[in-house]
């Protein structure tokens, strides 16, 4: 899986005592349109597996590039994770951190065990939008998505790397039969 890109989160919760615990997740989509699903996956073995299998909500953080490190502190057992990450208790108490990409506050609408991990899914109950693009996690590590003109030149390069079948340019049909471009349209987001 470490070949499939993905974005980085990072997912927080409080226990009945009000401590703070989270975990760094690349695995995190949307459910569903109606109501707003999300979910997310924690390793049965993770240290804050009991407070995510007890708790009733949640908030995932989507991140930027500038939060790799802090990324890297809430994929590591035993960090102190929360000391000076700039987290602040959201209304109901648990952490939240402010200058994300996207940060979700949800409510456990069902957990599902999915082998060695728990399967949380989450009704979105409110969405904060950032001003800057999320970083992508692929092959371990995290990258920053081009904008402005590295997107353009990211773009020309592509554009200029055109695809070839037996010394022919290929057209997109050949490459991906059937292949169909579909934009989504997350409503909630």
């Amino acid at each position: 899986m470490a070949s499939f890109p993905s974005g980085a989160t990072i997912v927080t919760t409080s226990d009945a005592e009000g401590a703070w615990w989270g975990f760094t997740a690349s695995s995190f989509c949307s459910v569903s349109m109606d109501p707003p699903l999300v979910l997310t996956c924690l390793a049965n073995t993770a240290q804050c597996f009991p407070a995510f299998a007890a708790a009733d909500r949640w908030n995932i953080h989507v991140l930027q590039h500038r939060h790799a490190d802090l990324a890297m502190r809430f994929a590591t057992r035993g960090a102190a994770k929360f000391d000076g990450a700039g987290f602040e208790a959201d209304p109901d108490g648990l952490p939240l951190l402010d200058g994300v990409s996207i940060a979700l506050r949800c409510t456990a609408y069902s957990k599902v065990d999915g082998g060695d991990h728990l399967v949380l899914i989450g009704h979105v109950e409110d969405v904060a939008m950032g001003d800057e693009l999320p970083f992508v996690y692929f092959r371990r590590k995290f990258h920053p998505l081009p904008v402005g003109d590295d997107a353009d030149k990211a773009d020309k390069a592509d554009k200029a790397a055109v695809p070839r079948i037996n010394g022919r340019e290929a057209v997109p049909e050949q490459l991906v039969p059937g292949a169909v471009v579909i934009e989504l349209d997350l409503g909630w987001m």
